[in-house]
């Protein structure tokens, strides 16, 4: 979860002295300020109709590029109001999973746990959501674009509050095909297809929408992904998968305020991010400051596929190895020396040379995964 708290004013005031001495406006990076505080950030939802997933991690400062430390070894519950509890163990460190569950809609819940320092946490209670079903995912080309577009609705005008995220799938090439493999100081055909693979990551984008305005709590065709025409995603066959959940007035607050702070730190003339406060909360010190929302529904989901000659005829796409270069050519007499490396590889036999090229540019596992997704077709 890429959470921000505020800045100190100062930063401000410092900025907008330098812009007055040099006339010029100019973007400058907010300083990682009180998020190297080692906040707590609890990330996940109470599933009302599955298996709940929750993570616990420690914040990192905003230019951090390495992965967030995890909050291992706690214990970790999810609580019906006046009725029982159900315990949510530690399946890998940091990460807490529940068995399949159904949760009362007239009842409230909430997260309960204690970190391996003996530190107790709670969420507000709130009431199971129903999700209602996505009813359709489509997809449309505009201009120089692909968008995803997403319709729902709710008969009962119960939802209003809307939220969505996306895991995208996509098939890839490398730049180059390898035949070959060295190995035990032989050459020998290759066993493995390294050329195809599957790339899948999560959007990271924040898509929300309220019919709070419309006379019927319908959703139609509404924005939630964008691909310009030139994405290695759309080269061969893409894939989306889109979630929706059901939010309460509050957990949608928090999220549109999580949006704007990760979507209007640039310029000075952005607004700064704003102090995100959720709904879980320290019993040991009700002062400590922790991050994310919990809330309880369930997720719907539908998957769109695109494929290639779907597109129009006309538009080139990317193929994410540009900086690669022609293949070098390589001595038999040498190929002890030149493949002992698993960061070079030989690609085809020349009848006693052998063209090579990095792995960089030949292995396509280092960029996603040569097993074809299940749901792939």
């Amino acid at each position: 979860m890429n959470t921000h708290v505020n800045l100190r004013a100062g930063l401000l005031l410092c900025c907008a002295l330098l812009l007055s001495l040099s006339g010029c406006i100019e973007s400058f990076e907010p300083s990682d300020g009180p998020v190297t505080q080692n906040f707590l950030v609890v990330d996940g939802f109470l599933n009302s109709e599955g298996v709940t997933t929750i993570k616990l991690t420690r914040s990192l400062g905003l230019k951090a590029k390495t992965a967030p430390p995890v909050e291992a070894k706690a214990k970790v519950f999810m609580e019906e109001e006046n009725g029982p509890r159900y315990a949510l163990p530690e399946t890998q460190a940091g990460t807490y999973v529940s068995p399949r569950l159904t949760l009362n809609p007239a009842k409230r819940y909430r997260l309960h746990f204690n970190t391996a320092n003996n530190r107790e946490y709670i969420t507000d209670y709130t009431q199971a959501k129903r999700t209602p079903p996505i009813d359709k995912v489509n997809w449309q080309v505009e201009g120089n674009s692909v968008r995803i577009l997403v319709s729902a609705h709710d008969a009962a005008n119960q939802t209003r509050y809307y939220r969505w995220d996306m895991d995208e799938t996509w098939e890839f090439t490398s730049a180059y095909h390898s035949y070959l493999e060295y190995s035990n100081g032989k050459i020998r055909p290759r066993a493995v297809d390294i050329y195809r693979c599957w790339g899948t990551q999560p959007s990271g984008l924040i898509k929300l929408f309220t019919t709070t305005k419309l006379s019927q709590d319908v959703v139609a065709d509404y924005p939630v992904l964008m691909l310009p025409s030139n994405s290695v995603k759309l080269r061969y066959k893409y894939s989306v998968l889109v979630k929706q959940y059901a939010q309460t007035v509050e957990e949608f607050a928090y999220w549109e305020a999580l949006r704007k702070n990760t979507e209007n730190i640039g310029t000075l003339f952005d607004p700064l991010p704003s102090q995100l406060t959720g709904n879980i909360h320290c019993v040991t010190d009700p002062a400590e400051l922790v991050l994310g929302y919990i809330g309880a529904y369930s997720v719907q989901e539908q998957r769109l596929f695109i494929s290639r000659d779907q597109l129009p005829a006309d538009w080139k796409f990317e193929t994410g190895y540009e900086t690669c270069g022609v293949p070098d050519t390589v001595s038999g007499f040498y190929k002890d020396v030149a493949f002992l490396t698993p960061n070079y590889l030989p690609l085809e036999d020349l009848e006693g040379r052998y063209t090579a090229q990095y792995a960089d540019c030949v292995d396509c596992r280092r960029r996603g995964t040569n097993v074809q997704p299940t749901f792939w077709k």
